[in-house]
């Protein structure tokens, strides 16, 4: 058994004095005590749940659209260190044969459970979107709604959680929801959508929104846009990606204020994370990084080099959030996005061992993934 001993987040709060006990692959017992055990080993930072990304493409030069196991094990494993202990692995508009791969070998790789961060589900950020809307997306892979080529991807892992980034102002996007909403979190997103027909979608069962704020229409004060309905949704949860390039430090606050327990932070990172400065590929084009920031030569904003990390650091020292009311965002919200806040998320007796201490500066000091240390 592992017994670590400090401050650590339970129940939506930084406590001291509490011993979290390990063993693998689960959490056997969180709790208060005026004196630790003599085999404790005492944490000088923070002992937080391991981070959750519903948004992730790659890092290290790797990509999940690259269809080889390797490179998902090296987006998995380098995750991980940067304390995200859970993720869907995201894919991109691409051509059905490589889409199909992708999703055929991701689904081999997560049976197989290896190390690093666990894949709790899949995202199709695409190929249901808008091209008006595309971002850095291929727009020669944009194509409308198939039941039937959904259906086989799904096929290929019915046991995971997936996610699917559509257009709902795009034809046959009511029917897409109606057929599969038992199966699939729709999420609006790459959309030049009305106000009105954002609406719709909630209506018709769709329940998030792909990266807040990015290629979505935005909020004025006489025409809401696609933010205007996600700010006033009752239930839908969002996505921040939290880098302050993609959105405005103020904005982060705003959003995080506006909407309480909604919000879930994700990187949208590409295979230059954890990279330096260069010229790397997304699908079929080539992405510029440079400060950090990956671009089109256009410009346009291509994802991210962000970490699970960093995001939550932001949070607080960019918007100035306090870091109790940032953590959800980071690990609690998003379980329940995946599906899995029955066993992860959370510090508590019976959840997967997956725990982070994070230093007062925001670094990983260690990371445990269903107990086995990172």
């Amino acid at each position: 058994m592992i017994k670590l001993f400090g401050r650590a987040f339970v129940d939506d709060q930084i406590r001291d004095d509490v011993l979290v006990t390990l063993d693998v692959p689960q959490i056997v017992d969180v709790r208060v005590v005026a004196r630790p055990p003599a085999d404790a080993e005492r944490i000088a930072g923070v002992i937080v749940p391991g981070f959750i990304d519903v948004h992730v493409h790659g890092a290290a030069g790797a990509d999940f659209m690259d269809g080889d196991a390797a490179a998902i094990a090296c987006v998995l494993a380098f995750h991980a260190t940067e304390g995200t202990t859970a993720l869907a692995a995201t894919t991109l508009s691409a051509s059905r044969g490589d889409l199909h791969a992708a999703v055929d070998v991701l689904a081999r790789v997560a049976r197989a459970s290896p190390r690093g961060a666990e894949i709790c589900g899949i995202h199709l950020e695409g190929p249901y979107i808008n091209v008006q809307a595309a971002g850095a997306q291929d727009a020669t892979s944009i194509r409308p709604s198939d039941l039937h080529e959904l259906a086989a991807l799904i096929s290929l892992a019915p046991e995971r959680r997936w996610i699917v980034t559509f257009a709902p102002e795009l034809a046959h996007a009511e029917e897409l929801i109606e057929q599969f909403r038992d199966r699939v979190l729709f999420s609006i997103g790459h959309t030049a959508a009305t106000h009105a027909e954002a609406v719709a979608a909630l209506e018709w069962g769709a329940a998030h929104f792909t990266h807040l704020f990015n290629a979505m229409t935005g909020l004025h004060h006489r025409d809401p846009g696609v933010v205007g309905a996600a700010l006033t949704s009752v239930g839908a949860t969002v996505e921040l990606i939290a880098d302050g390039i993609h959105v405005h430090p103020a904005v982060l606050r705003i959003a995080a204020q506006a909407m309480p327990h909604r919000v879930a932070l994700v990187t949208d990172a590409v295979r230059a994370c954890g990279m330096p400065d260069g010229t790397y590929k997304l699908y079929d084009s080539d992405i510029i990084v440079s400060g950090g920031a990956a671009r089109l030569a256009n410009g346009a904003l291509a994802g991210s080099t962000l970490t699970m990390r960093r995001a939550v650091q932001n949070m607080v020292e960019l918007a100035g959030l306090p870091l109790e009311t940032v953590l959800p965002m980071a690990t609690e919200v998003p379980a329940r996005i995946l599906g899995v806040d029955n066993r992860k998320g959370r510090l508590d007796a019976g959840y997967d061992a997956d725990v982070v201490v994070l230093s007062e500066k925001f670094d990983i000091e260690q990371v445990w993934v269903r107990g086995e240390r990172g």
